[in-house]
């Protein structure tokens, strides 16, 4: 630990009282004058601020502890239909002036587009949401530190297979966004976030094993406690031990609810604007079309209270709303910011940021009666590698798991591909449970396949 943080030791700074912040709201106001007084038809600025401590233990000792303060200021410039941004962790007006020159200049330069532009002034959020997303962690760093020793110290010694560990680590971090542009518009607002995660190796015999298991919220008082990591991140990792090999064959899969939510996330990436618009998503024009079952709801929910995904508006200053991506099976909007929503003649749906805590209703069934649903096959627990072609909806990746005989878990499985095509996956996914994960920003529980290829020994 340097001198440097010994004068920070003692109490994590909140950001709504830094003095930089009102200077950060100032520099926006001052940044679209400036912009409109070199000729621009119009701007947009985007200024915010990070701070951060995380603390890293390792074997019962603490191993570092980092602390990040971030400020920085984006600006676009439109001439017309040509763009230029330009952007600086610098706010000094001498910095920022260059920046507002530089994103001025490539305008000037580039080929005109007509797409671009900024969102229409009837969608911006001038009356948006306070959503409760700012709850500092008013904590000694001392008292991370005693977190994540606490932590890591319950892991080794509650498992005697418990050999080794790869760490804890316990973070807080705030933030403030700002942006304004000239449709009148001038938004912002604080967040913060909390996380601690715990990565532990088991062995047993010649047999080692790897695990983690993480929480992380905005709200301390919805945190789970360093011991209930602890005792997670053990089970997960012992369960691990004694692999056994599969045959190839075909065979019902569960995704976990863990991982669950990277199979939705292929169903958003081909519905996104960008890869609607270029014709490269095998979901590619399908609005009004069925691609999931009719049981099957994907919506957006961006208003949640202290939800990790909630926004109040986007990177455009769009209101955030309700909306089905996918409503009974049939897509009801594509994701889209303006410039997309340009291209394919509708109106944006508030996505510039990214999705918004996305909701995939269940069946309200439990993950046993899911597994018993299934009876035999594979419940994968981790994904491995990139096999996933959003184009051709090709679908092959590395998997761990466990395989299932008579709906209950018989033993952990690894060094195996599971493979198919997500047009086949997703239509026929038979059902999903009702244990969500609500660490991620697509809620969704354990999902079960119909059939997939296992490829295996």
């Amino acid at each position: 630990m340097t001198k440097n943080h010994k004068q920070n030791i003692d109490m994590i700074s909140n950001i709504i009282g830094d003095p930089i912040v009102p200077q950060l709201i100032d520099l926006t106001k001052y940044s679209m004058e400036k912009i409109l007084a070199k000729g621009a038809s119009d701007a947009e600025v985007s200024t915010g601020l990070y701070s951060g401590v995380c603390i890293n233990s390792r074997l019962k000792k603490l191993e570092n502890v980092e602390y990040n303060k971030e400020k920085g200021i984006t600006v676009t410039a439109y001439f017309g239909n040509k763009k230029g941004t330009a952007s600086t962790t610098d706010i000094n007006k001498k910095s920022v002036d260059d920046t507002i020159n530089a994103a001025c200049n490539i305008a000037k330069m580039v080929y005109e587009d007509i797409y671009s532009g900024l969102a229409p002034t009837e969608l911006m959020a001038f009356n948006y949401p306070d959503l409760d997303l700012y709850h500092p962690w008013e904590i000694s760093v001392n008292y991370l530190i005693e977190r994540a020793i606490e932590c890591e110290s319950y892991a080794l010694d509650l498992d005697d297979r418990v050999t080794n560990s790869e760490g804890v680590s316990v973070s807080t971090s705030q933030s403030y966004n700002i942006y304004s542009n000239t449709n009148g518009f001038l938004g912002h607002y604080p967040s913060s976030k909390h996380r601690t995660s715990c990565i532990l190796v088991a062995g047993e015999d010649t047999n080692m094993q790897r695990d983690y298991y993480y929480t992380v919220s905005r709200d301390l008082r919805s945190l789970e406690s360093s011991v209930e990591v602890a005792k997670k991140a053990v089970k997960k990792t012992v369960q691990r031990l004694k692999p056994q090999k599969l045959t190839t064959r075909k065979s019902p899969i569960i995704f976990h609810a863990d991982i669950a939510s990277s199979l939705f996330g292929c169903v958003i990436s081909a519905i996104s604007g960008s890869n609607q618009y270029k014709k490269s998503s095998f979901l590619h024009n399908t609005i009004g079309l069925q691609v999931l079952p009719s049981w099957l709801t994907m919506q957006e929910k961006p208003h949640l209270k202290r939800g990790l995904g909630s926004h109040p508006f986007d990177a455009e200053g769009v209101m955030t709303r309700e909306k089905y991506f996918i409503e009974n099976g049939i897509v009801k909007n594509y994701v889209l910011d303006s410039y997309t929503a340009r291209r394919l003649s509708l109106e944006t749906t508030g996505n510039a940021s990214g999705i918004n805590n996305l909701y995939i209703n269940n069946q309200d069934i439990s993950f046993p009666d899911l597994l018993s649903k299934m009876n035999a096959g594979l419940l994968v627990t981790e994904l491995l590698g990139h096999g996933i072609n959003i184009v051709t909806g090709d679908y092959s990746q590395g998997a761990v798991g466990f395989w299932v005989e008579n709906g209950e878990i018989k033993y952990p499985v690894d060094e195996i591909t599971i493979a198919g095509n997500l047009h086949d996956m997703l239509s026929n996914i038979i059902s999903i449970s009702n244990d969500a994960d609500h660490r991620k920003n697509i809620l969704v529980g354990s999902t079960l396949v119909e059939e997939m290829t296992i490829a295996g020994h």
